[in-house]
């Protein structure tokens, strides 16, 4: 068999690999989206649900993952980044930084379930805060960490190094090569890692379980103190995710409506997921272009 024939064998085997992925994650979301999107409105994209009557809504578990979301990549994408440039332009190769990298590579495989029960005994117990949104979202920041500084120090490392000389050469000094010339060229795979990060956020239920917890008091959406109990904003009540409602509604089936509520969430979770990729990856490219002016 020659070398050409070898060639396309392997084109074949590629490219049926690729369209069976896609066409199997098409066939999910189609799935989901069939069975769910019939049930999408407005008031069920705003109201509460009802544990008793039919009729309820997911419009605090959405509220509530954006707002998880927020707080958690608040901690993770700061210390994530410049733990990632710390490995990738200042650590020597040593027995220090081979234990740091040991240690955020066994972190990266833990199960989510394992960070709950941690996050439910250091952040939950020993913290006093309960179950709070700042419980669940320091519980993500130690799921999602390992992974953002991985993907942070391959993607500065993949710079060419011929970028970083020339900016010497022209008498930058070694943090405004990283700041003005490596971060730019990285930045797509940042931007990568960064979604993927934010992926986990919302699907993310079992270390949720253990720290945000699985029940929301009523919120006043015109209360806005952030140190009161009702008001929205504050880290430190319990709240309720739409992946975390999902798994509640499924396991215990309560509500009348548990099939509408189900799907129907299933289907939003999805859509704002798509919706949220594909908004960060255009946002990227447009900061992209910018900050290297192509």
């Amino acid at each position: 068999m020659n070398s050409r024939r070898i060639d396309r064998i392997a084109t074949v085997i590629f490219w049926s690999g690729a369209l069976a992925v896609i066409f199997f994650l098409g066939a999910i979301i189609g799935y989901i989206l069939y069975h769910g999107g019939k049930y999408i409105d407005w008031g069920f994209l705003t109201k509460p649900s009802q544990a008793i009557s039919a009729g309820g809504g997911i419009g605090p578990q959405i509220f509530n993952t954006f707002y998880l979301l927020l707080l958690s990549m608040s901690i993770t994408i700061p210390i994530g980044l410049l733990a990632g440039v710390y490995l990738s332009e200042y650590a020597g190769t040593n027995k220090l930084t081979e234990a740091i990298r040991l240690s955020i590579e066994t972190l990266n495989s833990l199960p989510s379930i394992v960070v709950g029960l941690f996050g439910l005994l250091v952040f939950v117990n020993m913290t006093g805060w309960g179950y709070s949104l700042i419980s669940g979202a320091l519980a993500l920041t130690v799921l999602n960490l390992p992974f953002m500084i991985r993907i942070t120090e391959v993607s500065i490392r993949g710079v060419p190094d011929g970028l970083r000389e020339g900016s010497l050469a022209l008498g930058a000094n070694h943090w405004q090569t990283i700041c003005r010339v490596v971060l730019p060229a990285a930045f797509p795979g940042l931007i990568s890692g960064v979604v993927i990060t934010c992926g986990r956020v919302f699907e993310e239920a079992a270390a949720l379980l253990f720290t945000a917890g699985m029940a929301s008091p009523a919120m006043n959406f015109n209360q806005w103190n952030i140190f009161s109990g009702s008001s929205p904003l504050n880290p430190f009540r319990p709240a309720e995710t739409l992946a975390v409602h999902i798994w509640k509604i499924n396991a215990e089936g309560l509500i009348p409506d548990l099939r509408r509520v189900a799907d129907g969430s299933a289907a939003v979770l999805i859509l704002f997921v798509l919706g949220f990729n594909l908004t960060a990856r255009w946002l990227g490219r447009r900061i992209h272009r910018k900050m290297t002016a192509t």
